[in-house]
């Protein structure tokens, strides 16, 4: 048995944002991509794997006992496939911020979820809902909190435009050029992120009324102000204002970044050769970044790995 594939993501815009209703602007990521397989694999990875389903699959058991009107499973066949060994046969890095969990949990929805609510089906604003309140209580199981957007965004494998906590739509956005010398990058910090830690640190430093300020009137200011620059092809302002989101996240996020990357952030904002922002929790995986120059940014980051995501 093998699954259909289902692709990584990346939230452009709205990181830690999102928690605070600020725009976001997530997009699948079809580099990495994960599927669930039985086919009598005894990797260490595949066993891990495996053993990782079980305990999900208790957690899930619980989930439809708790909320029977939120989810039903076919309980027994999941089982009986767990126990014969499959595993989630994935080349999504893990604590990487492009939704490993995510990409699991959609494949676990789509194969097995009683009702499913289909791509294939008119999407309405109510049922996208209803989709991210599921994948939220079923990744809670991996985060501790999920919004559910990883695994919406892996299932439907479109772009999704988060207007709020409960406005979401399907959405375009403008179209590629092989040829552009603009570009969103992803940087490899070389360090595996957890994103719990991360994500305490965060609630921990709600509680501070100056934190929040800043969160309001700047961070969610600029994130809000770069997804619509984004969407609209607005290129000129979405640098002014991606600089701008850069230079708040390294004043009032340090714990998110990686420490030998304090430099390296400050370097792109004050060379404009590249802007640095957070991919997913930070505290390591990938760094986005976003250049006019895609040649510049290059050069000026050649010791670090980078992979381009979408040129313009």
């Amino acid at each position: 048995m093998k699954g259909p594939l289902f692709y990584s993501k990346i939230l452009l815009f709205g990181e830690y944002g999102i928690i605070k209703d600020s725009k976001g602007l997530s997009i699948p990521y079809n580099f990495y991509n994960g599927a669930l397989k039985i086919d009598g694999n005894t990797s260490a990875e595949a066993l891990q794997s495996n053993a990782s389903l079980q305990k999900f699959v208790t957690y899930l058991e619980q989930l439809q006992t708790e909320q029977p009107d939120l989810v039903q499973f076919q309980l027994e066949l999941l089982k009986t496939d767990v126990a014969n060994g499959m595993y989630f046969d994935s080349s999504i890095p893990q604590g990487y911020g492009v939704g490993s969990s995510g990409a699991l949990v959609a494949a676990i929805y789509d194969k097995y979820a009683l009702n499913k609510i289909t791509i294939l089906e008119n999407l309405t604003r109510e049922k996208l809902l209803v989709l991210k309140t599921i994948f939220s209580q079923m990744e809670s199981f991996f985060h501790g909190k999920s919004s559910g957007l990883d695994p919406l965004n892996s299932y439907l494998s479109i772009p999704i435009l988060i207007n709020s906590k409960d406005h979401i739509e399907a959405t375009g956005i403008p179209s590629q050029s092989a040829e552009g010398k603009g570009a969103v990058f992803l940087l490899d910090s070389g360090i595996v992120g957890e994103t719990a830690p991360m994500v305490n640190i965060f609630m921990e430093n709600l509680k501070d009324q100056g934190f929040r300020n800043m969160l309001k009137n700047q961070f969610v200011k600029y994130t809000d102000a770069c997804v619509e620059n984004f969407l609209g092809g607005d290129f000129k302002s979405l640098f002014a204002n991606t600089k701008q989101l850069s230079k708040v996240v390294l004043n009032n996020f340090k714990p998110m970044i990686p420490e030998q990357f304090h430099g390296v952030w400050q370097k792109g904002i004050e060379t404009d050769d590249y802007y640095l922002k957070l991919c997913g929790s930070g505290g390591g995986g990938y760094i986005l970044g976003f250049t006019q120059d895609l040649e510049k940014a290059q050069n000026a980051l050649k010791d670090y790995k980078l992979e381009v995501v979408y040129q313009f």
